[in-house]
């Protein structure tokens, strides 16, 4: 018996996009909240999502969807595949603006300060989560919603990342409590 790929059309795709990068916000949002007591707008856009989360959550779910019945596996597959991502991508935020939007350099394990073990483990709970819980729902919820409708949300949300893209390549969001400074990390 052949096992199920996931394979869907582009819209379902820059739907799960926004849902998992808009998900990474709000957990980061609340956080913060809950430890520094302050709402913080965290990362490089204005808009309420996190690029990386998007993009590690279309990962998963293309790379781990055939695995949805075995947990464990999603689950350390998922450990190694995000902290594989945060770290490349810390990098690459840090040379491009000569800024850090994250340092774990006071965690347990950390690499860096880019990633850290704890960041690691709830990165995997988060992929179970994701592609062996949500993602079923998510196809069926998908299914329902009238083909018109989901090509013009996509629409509206790729118009509004890509002008928030833009402004944001030339004013990336750095302040308080968002980033930090390469001069204390060389």
């Amino acid at each position: 018996m052949k096992k199920k790929t996931f394979s869907h059309s582009f819209d379902f795709y820059v739907l799960l996009f926004f849902i998992t990068a808009c998900a990474g916000w709000s957990w980061e949002v609340l956080l913060f909240l809950f430890t520094e007591h302050a709402f913080i707008n965290r990362g490089v856009y204005e808009g309420p999502y996190l690029p990386i989360y998007g993009i590690g959550g279309l990962l998963l779910c293309m790379l781990l969807y055939r695995l949805k019945k075995r947990p464990l596996s999603v689950f350390l597959l998922s450990m190694t595949l995000c902290t594989v991502l945060e770290y490349f991508t810390s990098l690459i935020l840090e040379r491009r603006w000569g800024v850090r939007w994250w340092d774990y350099s006071g965690h347990l394990l950390n690499i860096n300060g880019r990633v850290c073990f704890l960041g690691a483990v709830v990165f995997g709970l988060g992929g179970t989560v994701l592609v062996c819980l949500f993602l079923p729902f998510f196809e069926r919820l998908y299914e329902r919603i009238s083909p018109k409708w989901r090509v013009g949300i996509c629409f509206l949300l790729l118009i509004l990342f890509l002008a928030d893209g833009a402004w944001c390549a030339m004013h990336p969001n750095t302040g308080t409590n968002i980033s930090y400074s390469s001069d204390s990390f060389a």
